[in-house]
């Protein structure tokens, strides 16, 4: 393919796309096709010869589109959302144009720089505490990660280390090894019964133990300061050590925000620095793009009491995936811990210590030029835009409570609505219904919500309630899909209930 028939074939793939995103919802929202549809649809061997654009093309509405989930459809309110937009679209073409491993400055300093530039404006924008700046006193500063699973994953390899080399200091050779072998064995990574997996995953690939601390509808599914040191307490009682939290910001299942006053006194008192530290990390994969309206910064108050932050701005801020940001207070506890120097990779720049080499704040060595689209996003729609788009569908959230609220003789909220996202379950006719009762014909309207196809919602289990989450927070969902919404509930929830 030359350049002019690259160019030939791109325009009439943004054609493609752009006719794609005015009909989205044409398409049902989930693919009806079968498991192993795709074998049946390709040949079981690579072309030998290459194949003209227009044939591939054409292949891709044919036989990709009917196998896709609708993520972008103002009727996808399933998990929290994937957006995109044509800014971060752009930015994700130039980045794949000018592709290139960019581990090191050297690879390219404007890769580096504008990473470094961008994550500060929004460290900025979401009101953090001065030290996550790359220009704060402490050193600290942003670095863009795939995913949130990623980023915690490499807080909690820092974290560890970080704990490990503080209790063994006063040790040297043979003897801190051995001791921090038999510390290694020792160490619990924490985080709520409400807190996502990766943080598990995270313990798994690191090699220590994980526990959760229990949640309770009482504290609306938050963890607090003193369900955190009753689990520590107990913990050490055993011999173990405690070494790392993660605290929610935005749970998956409910979007409850921890009790980070509460965490921070208890920490401040059970581990303080230089006697145990705990590394707090706060996950935002959702909910943390929130803290650029003013009403949500009051949450970030006490993050200067905590070691890193994160949050995805391909879910709620119209950057497409992948692109999670991650602050950290001080930038040497990664790379303390993920530094690996090779000859291959000697350069003056790098020997200098004046720039940055973001290889060393990630577990993978090579990454991609993911700021432009974070730059194009917020160049184009502006903090005010911005703005404007979270509580657009903070306001949509709330439409959709009171609508629920409206039909008490059908439903019940059983959390929210909190970020966009209310959490509800079927009302059962009957005071002698039991609560498997109750969860069978929740469920029940669920699956008959989603195989009519018209909306795809999501459920979770909270307290022992099977519930179906309802998130408007795709980029194109207006008041009039809500209402649609629930429509659909109802006339579900009038079926199952009849």
């Amino acid at each position: 393919m030359d350049s002019k028939q690259f160019r030939e074939a791109a325009i009439s793939s943004i054609d493609d796309i752009v006719k794609y995103y005015d009909n989205i919802e044409d398409h049902k929202v989930v693919s009806s096709v079968e498991p192993g549809y795709l074998r049946k649809l390709l040949p079981d061997h690579a072309p030998e010869d290459g194949e003209a654009w227009a044939e591939i093309q054409n292949d891709v509405q044919s036989k990709i589109v009917p196998g896709l989930t609708h993520w972008q459809s103002p009727n996808f309110l399933a998990w929290f959302p994937s957006s995109s937009s044509y800014p971060a679209m752009l930015g994700e073409m130039y980045s794949t144009a000018f592709t290139g491993a960019a581990f090191n400055w050297i690879c390219s300093p404007a890769v580096t720089e504008l990473e470094t530039i961008v994550l500060d404006w929004l460290a900025k924008a979401f009101a953090l505490p001065e030290c996550y700046l790359s220009t704060g006193s402490t050193h600290g500063g942003g670095v863009i990660h795939g995913t949130a699973s990623e980023a915690i994953a490499t807080v909690m390899v820092a974290a560890r280390d970080k704990y490990l080399r503080e209790a063994t200091a006063h040790l040297s050779g043979e003897e801190q090894e051995d001791a921090i072998a038999l510390k290694r064995s020792k160490l619990v990574a924490l985080g709520s019964a409400a807190t996502h997996s990766a943080t598990k995953k995270a313990a798994m690939i690191t090699g220590v133990r994980f526990r959760a601390v229990p949640v309770h509808a009482k504290d609306e599914y938050k963890m607090t300061g003193e369900g955190l040191r009753t689990m520590i307490e107990e913990l050490r009682a055993k011999g173990l050590e405690p070494f790392y939290v993660t605290t929610t910001l935005g749970t998956t299942d409910t979007c409850s925000t921890d009790d980070f006053d509460s965490i921070a006194a208890v920490l401040e008192e059970l581990a303080p620095p230089g006697k145990g530290e705990i590394w707090v990390h706060v996950d935002a994969a959702y909910a943390g793009v929130a803290l650029i309206c003013l009403e949500y910064q009051h949450l970030a108050a006490q993050f200067h009491r905590f070691h890193s932050f994160n949050t995805n701005m391909h879910k709620w801020m119209l950057t497409n995936f992948d692109c999670s940001v991650l602050f950290v207070r001080q930038r040497s506890w990664l790379v303390e811990a993920l530094s690996v120097t090779l000859a291959i990779l000697r350069n003056d720049y790098t020997d200098s210590g004046l720039v940055t080499d973001y290889r060393d704040w990630q577990i993978p060595f090579g990454r991609r030029f993911r700021s432009l689209k974070v730059w194009f996003v917020i160049r184009s729609y502006g903090i005010k835009g911005l703005q404007a788009h979270i509580r657009k569908h903070v306001g949509l959230g709330e439409t959709f409570a009171e609508l629920v609220k409206s039909r008490s003789d059908l439903f019940e909220i059983v959390s929210g609505p909190r970020f966009a996202l209310t959490v509800i379950k079927l009302k059962t006719k009957g005071a002698a219904a039991t609560l498997e009762e109750q969860n069978a014909l929740t469920q029940k309207m669920h699956e008959a919500v989603n195989a009519g196809g018209k909306i795809f919602l999501s459920s979770t289990v909270v307290g022992g309630i099977f519930a179906i989450r309802h998130c408007p927070a795709t980029p194109f969902v207006e008041e009039q899909h809500v209402r649609k919404h629930f429509e659909v509930l109802v006339e579900a929830a009038e079926k199952t209930t009849a």
